[in-house]
């Protein structure tokens, strides 16, 4: 509350906190006690929140790569973003899955997917990996050449600042295609549950991991997975890296495909360079419905 500038939010946050508490906090009983098929959590929004924050803001105290604040300019947008991501997860999930499932369900019981699950769990997680990027690398590639597309993936590179929380700054049509794009590989392939778990624990760290703000280099390795060096790279405003790195999980597929860039230093400057999406959130969700000069990727 002293530490906000806005001293404001702090005040709201505290009384929030103690009317949760008389209301009875967390042995509150539900209204019903029907299930629900849908729902939209605010405890897994905390938690992970927390849990990330724990993880990456010490993270980026310790290896810090630019001296920013740790409530850096958009932060608040941000952190909408963020909230939308994790309270809609259900949401934007069963978007993504009815349409597969009742579009696809012809593909279930074929003979080959009982081989692909009887894989070790393992060798499973990395297929996973692979296929998915695969197909993920080419939805990029068409999300930063195709200029209407470009309109809704240039909400996630308009953050001036890259950290752990630059990472949720997406806009919800770019969300959706991309988990479509990786759901129907996985689901026509039919893998063992276990793996595809083990696939989307990595991905929770992971996808947060390459946009924090740390020095990690990791020589060799960075090769073969993509890293924070590899990703900072993409999206950079600096002319050597723009439409570069693609690949979301697999460093080397953007070297098959001649688009990988990493040179020894870093990149000096984040964002698009022709035009800049507004800040505000709401602003943002409407960016790519409005008619714009032509806007080229920058």
């Amino acid at each position: 509350m002293l530490t906000l500038r806005s001293k404001a939010h702090g005040g709201i946050a505290m009384v929030l906190a103690m009317v949760a508490m008389l209301l009875g906090g967390g042995e509150a009983e539900p209204l019903t006690h029907q299930p629900r098929a849908l729902s939209a959590g605010l405890d897994f929004f905390a938690l992970d929140l927390l849990v990330l924050g724990l993880i990456f803001i010490p993270m980026e105290r310790l290896w810090g790569l630019h001296e920013q604040r740790i409530f850096r300019a958009g932060w608040q947008t941000d952190l909408k973003h963020f909230f939308v991501s994790h309270v809609g997860v259900q949401l934007i999930s069963f978007s993504v899955l009815i349409p597969v499932q009742v579009f696809l369900s012809w593909a279930v019981r074929m003979d080959f997917q009982k081989h692909v699950a009887a894989q070790p769990v393992w060798l499973q997680f990395f297929e996973i990996l692979l296929v998915v990027d695969l197909v993920s690398y080419w939805v990029h590639r068409a999300f930063h050449t195709v200029p209407w597309m470009w309109n809704f993936h240039a909400i996630h590179h308009s953050s001036l600042h890259m950290d752990w929380l630059a990472s949720s700054r997406s806009h919800l049509v770019d969300v959706l295609v991309n988990r479509l794009a990786g759901f129907v590989p996985v689901f026509l392939l039919g893998f063992h549950p276990s793996a595809i778990y083990g696939y989307l624990v990595f991905v929770s760290f992971h996808a947060v991991y390459i946009h924090a703000n740390v020095t990690h280099r990791w020589p060799y390795l960075r090769w073969i997975f993509a890293t924070p060096e590899f990703h900072h790279w993409h999206h950079t405003s600096d002319e050597e890296g723009i439409d570069k790195n693609f690949a979301v999980f697999l460093s080397f597929i953007d070297a098959l495909f001649g688009t990988a860039h990493m040179p020894a230093h870093w990149p000096s400057a984040y964002g698009t360079t022709k035009f800049q999406p507004p800040e505000t959130y709401l602003g943002q969700l409407a960016y790519p419905f409005k008619r714009h000069e032509e806007t080229p990727y920058g």
